[in-house]
């Protein structure tokens, strides 16, 4: 005999004793004994039902007090001693006792208490107490039990409970156990069809009936066991087939009637448990449907809104209405792009190859097989698939090391790799052109360098027709001057009203006509009104300086007479201190020279490290000078002052060159204008409790109240002659400019509009990217806008996330600003599906509704509205011609190449910048030459215009003249390819270019004729690898639409490995740790970067992204994706702020200055000034020992939202993470004008930065 095991602590002595002479009992069956063991059991029980402390000695871990219980009872056969250890369990697995509950199945408890069960059964009758007690027990610890479905229904157990219900359906006392454990049996699905097909569903409908304050408990249980049997797709059938569901319906009428008090609320809501469970099935959504289920729950939840409490009802009431929304396909002819491009090339596999097999008449049509009998993946089980999505997820992370390992082939021949030599005259540029005498400067421009043909991809400069009519620009008729010329306030003089776009008119009719409606709006006349701001404001949105190159026209409010017969390099100083001073609190100089003013011409160098009012933040702001009450100037800001880079004509003339394939004739406002940053801040919203659950009922109630919506087409692409609405009182829209993106709007309430997005060209989805124009509005009016075919399962717009808007009215007051806006944002599932044929055999066919309120502060005016700040090709244009023409290229060596053109017929810009070598000698062409390269692109996903704004910060930075950036260029030769997917880009799409693919998908083989871009790009990193000149860093900029804050994925070998299973020695992974270093720098100097959300994991389905490829082919170690967010961030300085774009150029500019740390800390021989050094020393500090966690894995780029997915009424607040804000970089490091008032002129090292 084993010696009995209790915790060894003051007062177990006595239960040691007991426990010992019961184990003693239980191995001799005499007469005594069993009266022994009744006497030693009964002392127990009082024992446990008086002390806790005994409960925890018998369960404790060691104890053996458990084991001697249930070998008493499994060989006692004396029926009260069994009575006195049923419920001694009873007691240690009562309220409070699920760890006990664990170990009594630990020591076999469930196979011996079925086994009592089965032999007390035999009993005639049997005895009711140890039935009860045994049923009590079994329902307590079978769900801790993972095998206890399938022991029930070898043990018998399953019809022994069964037939004590049919029994004693009076019994209260004896089937409330009963059905508690049925419930448990049924939480197995072949006892869940076993119990089914034996009457358990009719035999708890006996059970169950109107409103009757007797017996709640029973009719509680009952529900609950039910709504567990309905889980089962038979049992659901069963009940429909029986008439069940009206059943429960009515049943819920009447306790929701009788009910008043509120007390029996879980009775209701076990009640709509049991309907949710019913429509989970096809036909059971048809029942609920027939009978009238929508307008009994929607009554019913308006009847509960009022009442907290009652949540629960109106959840499931809502999850189970949407549900059974009927499944209705877009209300549009195809759900491929309206626009058609022809392919030089049809692929043989993929999405493209899918969608021209595809039968026209599967197009997008609701397929009922495709509606599954599956219950949908709602709140209630996701957190049940947590963690088979964890596990999921490391199905990705590649395995294999030899696929990890780098390749050392190239992979194309090295002679073809020759044609790329062209790109880099860099490499035996021998400065010939460049006089670099101090006394005179005047010399070629880099434009005077012969440039490079474009290398022309057969097919890209063919021009595709379209299938559909589209407005063109004519190019007979209409003099040059008036092709595409703004016309922003045509027709204002005769309606009062502001246009909607820019038309075909002549730019000094423009002029006059708004002259004359600012004078009627300010009670002016015409001539006073000609020497107001807004007159002076139009009349120098034109291009009279000269410029060193006659097709590179800019704006200079200090040439316009034509007295000053140099090249315009601007000195704007003056104007924006005066001008800028409301907006942001700088009043700094923009373009100055470092040595004094005025300066000379030769002197002058782009000073755009410190942007004023569009660039970089800077702590110097100053908070007394912005009210958030009053966001802006009063009059209309010259756009020369407030942007540098932006000019209004040069834009016009690049339009008129873009090519498109709608081919677009108009040119959207917040494009010709310009883009100013808000001087205020913008906060991420918390969202009103209530609001998700409300648009949800207004969705519900066009099906109930059907006549009471109106289904009024106000726009539509598909059929552009359909007419524009002039009754005065429906909104106006239009998306027919470069990257608009709107295809249809139809009007459901008189202030309700539905849009629906067009896909990306050569394809059928890839919803996300919105930039349209709203017009013939009331002020003061909440107007809903509903965009119905989103694809992407969450959004950010459900945690904090606005969409913005860009007002032509607020630009004329001088405030010329996309905006966050909008109130009652919510994001969420609707009723429109298509077939899993159309979709390409994804599972998630539904498409999901993004919806905001907007009050219009002006009657009649014209707004955009877009996804994310909109960032044109033709805009990138207009700022590499600015940049070119502005930077001094005695100092700055400029290039400006274009690569190739792309499908459309567009070129693809790629630029280089580094410094001009300081003599001839060959020691500084050397250096020159042999300055390590900095890759970047961006832009390579249309809708991820956050990317594009990031790239104009660096590429700001690395033009200016702050020594930083001076640093920067003697350091490296940047090569950038600034736009990799201009079509997708200038059509409005998503995420395709023209060939319907995912460029960033084709790295690994990209095709020539498909894929132009991304073939040349990698060819520039061949060449460079194939001539021993491998990129230092390779940087993607992205952007990320469900995560917050700006980071970077980057691929580690050793990192892979170690989230996976594989085993591998630490000696046969040998890497180079340098990756880290990047991210952790910005880290530390960018407030908007999060080091604990990067990452450093290869997965296999991102093998042929452009990080991966240039990681594994190229050999670039530093091969990075930068990801910036749509919405904000979560941490740091920024942290409950919406990011913006002076947030998104300061993270270009600190891109840059991360470089600065890794030129140190890669041994490039460099010798920074003392200043600079003091600030390296800053960031020795590395505090970022933040194990990243493992990218998720979706068939995009991005990792899965971490936040859970809201489809019940009410979404739970974003958790925060806790994490360090992180210090702030020394402001003296970023602004130049510091900097030069600490140094002297002597004291600044001209061009002896290098050894």
């Amino acid at each position: 005999m084993n010696k009995v095991k209790v915790p060894t602590e003051k007062g177990n002595a006595r239960i040691l004793g007991l426990l010992g002479q019961l184990e003693k009992i239980s191995l001799e069956s005499t007469l005594q004994d069993v009266e022994n063991a009744r006497h030693i059991t009964s002392k127990l029980l009082h024992l446990v039902q008086t002390q806790e402390r005994t409960k925890k000695d018998i369960t404790a871990k060691g104890s053996t007090g458990m084991e001697v219980i249930l070998s008493t009872l499994e060989n006692t056969h004396d029926l009260q001693t069994t009575l006195n250890i049923l419920n001694i369990l009873n007691e240690l697995v009562s309220v409070g006792g699920g760890r006990r509950c664990g170990v009594l199945v630990s020591k076999g408890g469930s196979q011996i208490l079925l086994q009592l069960l089965f032999s007390a059964s035999k009993d005639s009758p049997p005895n009711e107490e140890v039935m009860v007690q045994l049923h009590s027990i079994l329902a307590k610890i079978g769900p801790k039990d993972k095998k206890f479905g399938v022991k029930a229904r070898i043990n018998g157990a399953l019809g022994i409970t069964l037939s004590l219900v049919k029994q004693n359906l009076q019994n209260s006392k004896l089937i409330l156990p009963c059905l508690q454990l049925l419930r448990v049996y049924s939480s197995n699905s072949v006892n869940a069809v076993s119990l089914g097909k034996n009457g358990v569903v009719e035999l708890i409908f006996k059970i169950i009936g109107p409103f009757n304050k007797k017996n709640t408990s029973l009719i509680k249980v009952s529900l609950d066991t039910l709504a567990a049997l309905l889980k089962s797709k038979t049992n659901a059938r069963r009940s429909v087939d029986r008439g069940y569901l009206p059943v429960l319906l009515t049943i819920y009428i009447d306790w929701h009637r009788h009910d008043s008090r509120h007390r029996h609320m879980l009775i209701r809501k076990g009640i709509l448990t049991c309907i949710k469970n019913i429509t989970g099935i096809k036909l059971g959504r048809k029942a609920f449907v027939d009978a009238e289920g929508m307008k009994v729950l929607y009554s019913t939840s308006q009847d509960c809104l009022s009442v907290r409490t009652l949540d629960p009802l109106v959840n499931i009431s809502s999850l189970i209405m949407r549900k059974c929304f009927p499944k209705n396909r877009l209300p549009i002819p195809t759900i491929k792009s309206v626009y058609h491009f022809q392919l030089p090339i049809i692929p043989t596999s993929g999405p493209v190859a899918q969608l021209y097999n595809l039968a026209p008449e599967v197009d997008d049509v609701v397929d009922e097989s495709d509606d599954t009998d599956d219950t949908e993946l709602e709140t209630d089980n996701e957190n049940e698939d947590e963690e088979k999505d964890e596990n999921k997820k490391n199905d990705d992370i590649e395995t294999d090391i030899n696929k990890l390992k780098p390749v050392h082939e190239l992979g194309r021949p090295t002679e073809e790799l020759e044609v790329y030599k062209q790109f880099f005259p860099e490499l035996s540029e021998d400065f010939q052109a460049y006089n670099h005498s101090e006394e005179n400067h005047a010399s070629a421009s880099m434009s005077d360098v012969q440039r490079p043909e474009p290398i022309i991809v057969p097919t890209a400069g063919e021009e595709q027709p379209s299938k559909r009519k589209v407005l063109k620009v004519s190019e007979s008729n209409t003099p040059e001057s008036q092709q595409i010329l703004p016309n922003v306030y045509q027709g204002a003089a005769q309606d009062h009203k502001l246009p909607t776009l820019i038309g075909l008119q002549n730019k000094q009719q423009s002029r006059n006509s708004v002259n004359s409606w600012y004078s009627k709006q300010n009670g002016h006349t015409s001539s006073q009104c000609l020497n107001n701001e807004i007159a002076k404001g139009l009349d120098d949105m034109s291009l009279h300086c000269n410029n060193a190159s006659d097709d590179v026209k800019c704006w200079n409010s200090r040439c316009v007479s034509g007295t000053e017969n140099k090249p315009s390099f601007l000195t704007l100083g003056e104007t924006c201190s005066k001008t800028c001073q409301q907006l942001s609190g700088c009043g700094k100089s923009l373009f100055v020279s470092s040595f004094g003013q005025p300066p000379s011409w030769q002197q002058v160098g782009t000073q755009l490290g410190q942007l004023c009012c569009s660039g970089i933040d800077t702590d110097a702001e100053d908070e007394s000078s912005i009210s958030s009450e009053e966001p802006g100037i009063s009059e209309l800001p010259e756009p020369g002052t407030l942007q540098p880079l932006h000019d209004c004509d040069l834009y016009v003339e690049i339009v008129k060159k873009t090519k498109s394939v709608p081919e677009y004739s108009e040119v959207a406002y917040p494009d010709y204008f310009g883009h100013i940053p808000p001087p205020f801040k913008e906060h991420l919203i918390e969202r009103p409790y209530g609001v998700q659950r409300t648009k949800i009922f207004q969705d519900i109630e066009r099906l109930i109240h059907a006549n009471d919506i109106i289904d009024k087409i106000v726009y539509d692409l598909d059929f552009l002659s359909y007419p524009t609405p002039e009754d005065g009182e429906t909104l106006r829209f239009n998306s027919q400019f470069e990257s608009g993106n709107l295809r249809k709007a139809i009007q459901v309430r008189k202030f309700e509009y539905d849009l629906i997005l067009n896909s990306d060209i050569n394809s059928n989805h890839h919803h996300q990217w919105f930039y349209f124009e709203v017009s013939g509005m009331r002020n003061a009016v909440p107007y809903r806008f509903n965009i119905i075919n989103c694809e992407k399962s969450n959004s950010q717009f459900n945690y904090g996330m606005h969409p913005i808007m860009y007002s032509v009215q607020e630009a004329m007051l001088g405030r010329p600003q996309w905006i966050r806006t909008g109130t009652d944002i919510c994001y969420y599932k609707n009723h429109f599906s298509r077939s899993s044929i159309a979709a390409g055999g994804l599972k998630g066919k539904s498409y999901y509704t993004l919806t905001f309120t907007m009050n219009f502060t002006h009657k009649d005016d014209v707004c955009y509205f877009a996804y994310h700040y909109p960032y044109t090709y033709s805009t990138l244009q207009m700022h590499i011609q600015k940049l070119e023409a502005l930077h001094d290229p005695q100092q700055i060596y400029f290039r400006q190449d274009s690569i190739c053109e792309t499908l459309g017929g567009n070129p693809c810009p790629v630029l280089t910048i580094t410094s001009v070598p300081e003599s001839k000698s060959w020691e500084d062409l050397y250096q020159f030459r042999n300055r390590p390269y900095i890759f970047l692109t961006s832009r390579v996903h249309p809708g991820e215009s956050n990317s594009s704004w990031v790239m104009k910060g660096t590429l700001e930075f690395l033009m200016s003249n702050n020594l930083a950036a001076q640093n920067l260029r003697d350091s490296y030769i940047f090569k950038i390819v600034p736009m990799l997917n201009p079509d997708g880009v200038i059509n409005g799409s998503h995420r395709c270019s023209l060939s319907g693919e995912d460029l960033n998908r084709q790295w690994l083989t990209p095709n020539l004729e498909l894929h132009p871009t991304i073939y040349h790009t990698k060819g520039l990193l061949q060449y460079l690898a194939s001539i021993q000149h491998t990129p230092l860093v390779f940087c993607d900029y992205h952007g990320h639409s469900r995560k917050k804050n700006v980071f970077m994925y980057g691929c580690s070998i050793k990192e892979t490995v170690w989230q996976t299973d594989v085993s591998a020695s630490s000696c046969d992974l040998q890497e180079d740790l340098g990756y880290r270093t990047l991210p952790k720098v910005l880290n530390q100097i960018a407030p908007a970067f999060c080091m604990s959300s990067c990452s450093f994991v290869v997965e296999k389905s991102k093998e042929s992204t452009a990080r991966v490829v240039v990681w594994r082919e190229i050999g670039v170690t530093r091969s990075y994706t930068m990801e910036s967010t749509y919405c904000g961030c979560d941490q740091g300085k920024y942290k409950g702020q919406q990011i913006g774009t002076r947030e998104l150029e300061e993270m270009g500019a600190k891109f840059c200055i991360g470089l600065l740390r890794l030129k140190r800390l890669t041994s490039v021989e460099c010798r920074l000034p003392h200043g600079l050094l003091d600030v390296e020393n800053d960031l020795i500090d590395t505090r970022c020992n933040v194990t990243s966690p493992t990218t998720q894995v979706l068939d995009v780029d991005e990792p899965r939202c971490l936040e859970e997915i809201d489809y019940s009424a009410e979404s739970s607040d974003e958790q925060d993470v806790d994490l360090n804000e992180t210090a702030d970089f020394d402001t003296q490091y970023f602004d130049p004008n510091t900097q030069e008032e600490q140094l002297s002129d002597s004291d600044i090292p001209k061009r002896d930065f290098f050894l």
